[in-house]
């Protein structure tokens, strides 16, 4: 008997070859049971969606208009206050306001104000209809762009402008979506033809940097007619390599001579005499050649301070272990006039003041290693002098004395000398020498007949500098640097400086700290001062200005 027989069950047929399961693995949950029909397949074999518009729905298009979040409910009026019920406009219907750029301001007013601004907001160029449809070359554009910032900012130029240089050139040759970036050895810039274009981005390393404010005034010229007339891409370039091709207006040998003046001019404002400028002088021209010497050997700029300074310094300690009855005090004086790096100071508070931290770090950080520089070969040289029995008395050498003429002739002497170190254009030396001789005057107005303390009068007179250096710059349309970084010569802390350092070689360390700190504070007082004059400046002439914008839109980020 069977298994079926058994159960009582009645015969059923056997299910074909086909339906017949092979293994454990063919039984599935999906499969009917044997004996169960399948289903039939679906005349439509595309699954529906739950998106489908059902059976007996129409699905023809409205005629009403799409609605907006921008757009105001029809019935609703714009403009109004609260009180009217009316809903405020964020944006206008008609667009931005465009922004007022007078073609008479000069182009940093007029990038400065575009470069601050967002740049969806910024004006479209205005001349892009020169190259036809075809438009500018984007990479030369930018190539030019990066070489006329690499010179600003290897001449010393503030991040700032470095920056509005750039972008200016950009937007003159057609470019709109264009983001310069400058650090202290980095340019960089970005383009953006459209939102759906790639962006562009080509940068270029600052390496080598030097002092020649002549081929400054030329890029700022340069600068200048390109954001104020057609001046074409060929025609830049060539002008861009004659500027690069340019010698120095001055020879090295007037550099050196330019050296000593400085020195013995510093020596004679401290109070020194006429063999004291002479011998002040001829060890800064010894130290100058030590420089050149070290430069052509190919060591780092600290060397060449700190041998630089050793000269000064030993011409002043032979001096008093002689006996000469000259004040070696001044003539160490003069020779740390001659190397403080003023220059690099006022442009590193400059660029922190306008909020390039990362050059401005930069900046300061080369200053204070020059600065260390100085230090090592000045210490090196006292030390061995007090060891041979130097009588090195500063605060009876260096007497304050009240000599009005011969110090405002020292100190324009001074700016004078500074101004063929800068290599300066000839006809700027003698604002700078007036600029310079004014300053000196409101120090010593200020700190000897009104008694007013050292630091805040070097405030003051720097920030007549500062002032007066921009107005010159901008009624000549060049750069403020050749009429403010000269004039700032009489009001470097040389005197402070020196008495530091001696102090800290005869191991008093409390005070060679507080004059030190003296010293800073004064240069810091010098860059501030320079800084705000300008910015003084700038609020004294006219310059363009964006529309007025709504305070709700000033609080959603603009």
């Amino acid at each position: 008997m069977t298994d079926r027989q058994r159960t009582g069950g009645a015969s059923e047929p056997e299910a074909p070859e086909d339906r017949k399961p092979q293994s454990d693995e063919a039984h599935s949950a999906f499969t009917p049971p044997l004996g169960v029909p399948l289903p039939a397949p679906p005349e439509d074999e595309h699954p529906t969606s739950e998106f489908a518009v059902p059976e007996g729905l129409s699905t023809e298009p409205t005629n009403e208009p799409e609605g907006s979040a921008f757009v105001p409910p029809p019935g609703v009026t714009t403009g109004g206050t609260a009180d009217s019920g009316a809903i405020p406009v964020f944006t206008p219907a008609n667009g931005i306001p465009t922004v007022s750029l007078i073609k008479e301001a000069p182009w940093q007013d007029r990038m400065r104000t575009m470069l601050r601004m967002p740049i969806g907001e910024r004006p479209a160029p205005e001349r892009i209809d020169r190259y036809g449809d075809v438009g500018p070359a984007v990479p030369r554009v930018l190539d030019l762009t990066l070489r006329i910032g690499e010179l600003l900012l290897a001449g010393g130029e503030n991040a700032e402008d470095v920056e509005a240089a750039m972008f200016g050139v950009a937007h003159a040759y057609g470019l709109a979506r264009y983001e310069p970036t400058v650090t202290f050895t980095l340019l960089s810039v970005s383009y953006q033809p459209s939102l759906v274009d790639d962006p562009v981005t080509i940068s270029r390393t600052v390496r080598r940097r030097g002092t020649d404010y002549n081929r400054l005034a030329a890029v700022f010229r340069l600068v200048h007619d390109i954001t104020s007339q057609d001046v074409t891409l060929e025609e830049a370039y060539g002008r861009l390599a004659e500027i690069r091709r340019n010698r120095h207006p001055y020879p090295g040998w007037a550099l050196t001579v330019a050296a000593g003046v400085l020195a013995g001019a510093a020596s004679m404002l401290v109070g020194g005499d006429w063999p004291v400028f002479f011998a002040a002088a001829v060890g800064a021209m010894l130290g100058d050649r030590l420089a050149w010497l070290a430069s052509g050997r190919g060591l780092p700029e600290f060397y060449q301070f700190v041998v630089a300074a050793m000269p000064p310094a030993a011409m002043g300690v032979a001096l008093s272990v002689a006996d000469a009855g000259l004040q070696g005090s001044a003539v160490i004086t003069g020779g740390l006039f001659a190397l403080i790096p003023g220059r690099a100071l006022v442009a590193g508070v400059q660029d922190g003041l306008t909020g390039y931290y990362i050059t401005a770090s930069a900046r300061l950080l080369e200053v204070g290693y020059l600065i260390v520089g100085i230090v090592c070969g000045v210490l090196t040289v006292l030390y061995g002098g007090l060891q041979l029995g130097a009588k090195l008395n500063p605060e009876v050498a260096l007497r304050h004395v009240e000599r009005p003429v011969v110090q405002t002739f020292s100190a324009m002497v001074l700016a004078l000398a500074f101004c063929v170190l800068l290599q300066q254009e000839r006809h700027t030396v003698l604002y700078a020498t007036l600029n310079g001789g004014v300053a000196w005057v409101t120090y010593g107005a200020l700190a000897d007949t009104a008694g007013v303390p050292p630091v805040a009068a070097t405030a003051v007179a720097a920030g007549l500098v500062g002032l007066f250096g921009q107005l010159l710059s901008r009624y000549r349309y060049a750069s403020a640097l050749p009429y403010v970084t000269a004039a700032i010569g009489p009001l470097l802390p040389g005197s402070a400086t020196y008495f530091g350092l001696l102090s800290l070689a005869k191991n008093d360390m409390d005070r060679g700290i507080a004059h030190l700190t003296q010293a800073a504070a004064l240069a810091l007082a010098i860059a501030i001062g320079v800084n705000l004059g300008g910015e003084v400046a700038r609020l004294v002439i006219k310059a363009p200005r964006a529309a007025t914008r709504r305070a709700a839109k000033r609080t959603r980020g603009f």
